[in-house]
Formats: C-alpha cells, sequence, structure tokens
C-alpha cells in the first residue's frame, strides 16, 4: 500500500520501498498507546481477513485529536473510506471521550475531500510546509456529532 504511487500520492507523501513500509509499520505497532499521540489500526474486511488499510488517531499541531486513514487502491470506492471514518469518529467521541475531532486533507484528495464532509465541517485552508500542499482542516465538535449523527450504510 505505502509503495504504491496511487495511494500515497493524493496524501501527498512519498512512495515507501517495501523495506521502508516495514519499519514504518513496526515502528507504529510496537509503539505504547499510553505514552504516544499516535494510534495506528488495521482495518480489516470482516468477510476476508483481508487487510483493506489503516486507520489513524494522531494530534494536529494543536494538540487536537486528528483522525486519518489510507486504503489500498482495490478498496476504494466501496463504501470502507466512509464507513472508517464513521467509526473513528463514533469511537473518538462515545469512547475516547475526545471534545472535538479533526482531520486535514490536501484539497486535491477530492475522495477524502468528499468523505470528510459527509461528517465535518471545514475550519480553514492552509499551506502545509511538510507536504507542500494545500490542505484544509476539517473539525466537528462532539455536540455537532451527536445532533446528525447517522448510519454510515445511509452513506453510500
Amino acid at each position: 500500500m505505502m509503495s504504491n504511487p496511487n495511494v500515497m500520492n493524493p496524501v501527498p507523501v512519498p512512495v515507501m520501498s517495501r523495506e521502508e513500509s516495514d519499519a514504518n509499520f513496526d515502528e507504529h505497532s510496537s509503539a505504547d498507546f499510553l505514552h504516544t499521540d499516535k494510534i495506528i489500526l488495521a482495518a480489516v474486511e470482516q468477510h476476508s481477513n483481508e487487510l483493506i488499510g489503516v486507520a489513524a488517531y494522531l494530534s494536529n499541531e494543536d494538540d487536537d485529536p486528528e483522525i486519518g486513514y489510507r486504503l489500498r487502491e482495490k478498496f476504494w470506492k466501496k463504501g470502507y473510506g466512509t464507513e472508517i471514518a464513521f467509526a473513528l469518529l463514533d469511537y473518538g467521541f462515545n469512547q475516547m471521550n475526545f471534545e472535538i475531532i479533526t482531520a486535514d486533507v490536501s484539497i486535491d484528495n477530492v475522495p477524502s475531500v468528499k468523505i470528510l464532509e459527509k461528517f465535518m465541517r471545514v475550519s480553514h485552508e492552509f499551506w502545509s510546509e511538510k507536504y507542500k500542499s494545500f490542505d484544509r482542516r476539517y473539525v466537528v465538535s462532539f455536540a455537532e456529532w451527536e445532533s446528525r449523527k447517522v448510519n454510515p450504510t445511509q452513506l453510500h
């Protein structure tokens, strides 16, 4: 997944070699989740047990909770991104007790923009020096989430 330019370019981050991808995975999968600002989760298709992609809780530069996800190309346009975003938000609010959750996305990453707009509102746009792209920050508060929460299967 991390070596596929179709997956990595919309983020936008450089494509990784298999060795870099494995090292990145090992670093995050061995993290002490009680003492980190990143939690990386595997998204697995229920009936096949095949890896769909990864989902994450991060912290942005303002120390606000941020969600992220990356899917293998074969699972694009099947509703998994919507389901993953919904699950991250719902769990973040109802189990992790976040008051707000954010998500940053390159404005050129249209599929992710469409997903985030189903659940969140635009906070602002900015130049990301790290990724060399114009990004958009989305945000949703717990109160907003509770007032308009829907079943993700209704959004396909």
